[in-house]
């Protein structure tokens, strides 16, 4: 029996990316190109009829923003995974992605394997980033506020969050119960005033705290 495929879908105002990224994703053998578009008022339209695992969207559109999008999306449809894939590369592009319920964000010099790795990480629940934003995102911002006081294992703890490892899987690594691992993750969401793992990610790095 076949493994289903994921359905994906594409926003993209450039026809000529649009058409690579279908046909390279579609020879991976584990996804469905459920659509490609243009507009995101083509792909609204599309979305709003459809069910989609996966949304590649850009940044910049001919109609709207991908900020936006994704917001829309995740309202609509909490567990549609969305990434980023853009040329764009400013911080604040990145963290209001993140904000907005990306799963990660990852520029389009990013090779095929890296694009179909991070793919399948956020599909598995990780946030991702490709290897240039990876960089981006450890520098610390020029105004980046006062960074809260970490111990030494919630600053592990977080490295090991932020690179998507699970809560079960951090524990087994550290020798600690699965609730002492939480506790850790809940006390750092409190001491940088974030409500979940993706805003947690994007604080942490805004202030150098994951290089």
């Amino acid at each position: 029996m076949s493994q289903p495929k994921y359905r994906l879908a594409i926003l993209d105002d450039h026809p000529i990316v649009l058409e690579g990224l279908v046909n390279v994703l579609a020879g991976q053998g584990v996804f469905e190109i459920a659509g490609a578009f243009t507009t995101v008022g083509q792909f609204l339209e599309f979305f709003n009829k459809t069910s989609i695992q996966v949304v590649l969207l850009d940044i910049i559109l001919p109609d709207g923003n991908g900020m936006d999008v994704c917001k829309v999306i995740k309202s609509k449809s909490p567990d549609t995974v969305v990434l980023a894939l853009s040329n764009h590369d400013q911080r604040s592009a990145v963290m209001k992605m993140l904000e907005n319920g990306a799963s990660g964000y990852l520029l389009k010099n990013a090779s095929i394997a890296e694009l179909v790795t991070a793919i399948n990480d956020a599909l598995a629940g990780q946030i991702v980033f490709s290897n240039a934003i990876r960089e981006i995102m450890t520098r610390p911002a020029p105004d980046a506020m006062d960074a809260p006081v970490l111990t030494a294992r919630e600053l592990e703890i977080l490295k090991l969050i932020a690179t998507g490892i699970t809560t079960r899987r951090i524990a087994e690594m550290l020798f600690l119960s699965k609730f002492t691992v939480e506790n850790h993750r809940k006390n750092l969401l409190q001491k940088f005033r974030v409500n979940n793992v993706a805003g947690l990610i994007s604080a942490a790095s805004s202030q150098g705290l994951l290089g």
